[in-house]
């Protein structure tokens, strides 16, 4: 495991005193803290504990030709270890581990954009990182027709038999619909209720079924939501694919669609679709952050290869009170092959700051360093 950085313990001393002081967990929800490991917060408060929940988001995993070129290695053996193996103690760590997955399992031939189709290799590869939670509703889960989302979903079915990986977002009938729509688990005595929804797609079907959750249909999330609450969900996470692609801020849609959906419930929101980092607020005590930007691409153009990982913690109290801690946002960049080294890396940001002579390209180095700086100015995440 890598080493602890500074900044994190004087960021968990810090909220040590904060919480000592008598501050509420649920007023502290405001303070951002992008830390990594649970280790270096143990030993700062004991609140960080065997019984704490833990779970992660990453943002856009896509599958662009290039990426599918680099993995190829012969026949129908495809590589990809090299994107997250920086940070996939962080993934194995969590209870709960989520990745978006913006392309389609729709079979050979494997294509990049527009119309995504990615070897199963990646799903397997993703599952053997240690994610638990593939989010299937986005604009490019029909990109291959009927036939390409149905093969999808039988690949996710696959995976949840062989391995346990759930998936949400889309079904095929409506029994499918009812078990993950929202997608309710439950871990160390806490239910979780995953709601996830997508503004459109990219390709129409013709039909009822397949569906995938849309944001337009205001009656269904409802329905979604008012089902959580009779499951006694104890948080309730929306999962938009939603605004703006490539502005650092926030819409005037997203944010009237976010108070929608704390008017209604919602403990957290999490967004993705716009392949950058937007900015963070709260809305009425609740998180929201609107993108998370791209958890792994080919993408280059400005901000796109930044990203956030996204960690929330929750805890059952001495009074059996379950509360959220304040949630975690941490900086990512994704390094292209001939930047950190021959392939597509994931990279911790402030964990590499400072280490260029690592980098095949120090160009790469500087681009994130600078990336980083702006992206951080603009949004206010720090």
């Amino acid at each position: 495991m890598s080493k602890t950085r500074p900044h994190i313990l004087k960021l968990a001393a810090a909220a040590f005193l904060f919480l000592s002081a008598g501050m509420s967990m649920s007023k502290a929800q405001d303070i951002i803290m992008p830390e990594r490991w649970k280790t270096a917060l143990t030993e700062v408060h004991p609140i960080f504990r065997q019984d704490t929940l833990t779970i992660r988001f990453l943002g856009d995993v896509m599958m662009h030709s290039a990426q599918i070129a680099d993995a190829h290695r012969s026949g129908d053996e495809y590589d990809f270890s090299s994107y997250f193996r920086l940070i996939e103690d962080d993934i194995r760590d969590a209870d709960i581990a989520v990745a978006n997955m913006e392309f389609t399992l729709a079979g050979e031939p494997y294509t990049g954009y527009p119309c995504f189709s990615a070897p199963d290799t990646l799903a397997y590869h993703l599952a053997d990182c240690g994610f638990d939670i593939f989010l299937a509703a986005n604009n490019h889960i029909f990109d291959k027709g009927t036939k390409g989302v149905l093969r999808t979903i039988r690949t996710y079915r696959k995976l949840w038999r062989e391995r346990g990986i759930r998936f949400t977002g889309v079904a095929d009938d409506t029994q499918e619909l009812q078990s993950n729509n929202p997608l309710i688990l439950r871990r160390k005595g806490i239910s979780i209720a995953l709601l996830n929804f997508t503004y459109g797609t990219n390709m129409g079907l013709g039909g009822i079924w397949p569906k995938t959750n849309r944001m337009g249909d205001r009656k269904s999330i409802q329905d979604a939501l008012s089902k959580a609450e009779e499951n006694d969900a104890d948080f309730i996470i929306a999962l938009p694919h939603w605004g703006t692609e490539y502005q650092l801020s926030h819409s005037s849609e997203q944010e009237e669609y976010a108070r929608w959906l704390v008017e209604n419930g919602v403990d957290f929101i999490i967004g993705a679709h716009p392949h950058v980092v937007q900015d963070f607020d709260m809305i009425d005590n609740v998180p929201v952050v609107y993108s998370l930007g791209n958890a792994i691409s080919n993408m280059s153009a400005a901000n796109t290869q930044l990203e956030l990982m996204a960690t929330i913690r929750i805890i059952r109290k001495q009074n059996g009170d379950i509360v959220s801690l304040p949630i975690e946002l941490e900086y990512l960049w994704c390094s292209r092959p001939g930047g950190y080294n021959n392939s597509y890396t994931v990279i911790p940001v402030t964990g590499f700051i400072g280490r260029s002579e690592e980098w095949l390209n120090k160009a790469d180095y500087d681009k994130m360093i600078s990336t980083y700086e702006r992206v951080r100015k603009e949004t206010g995440i720090e």
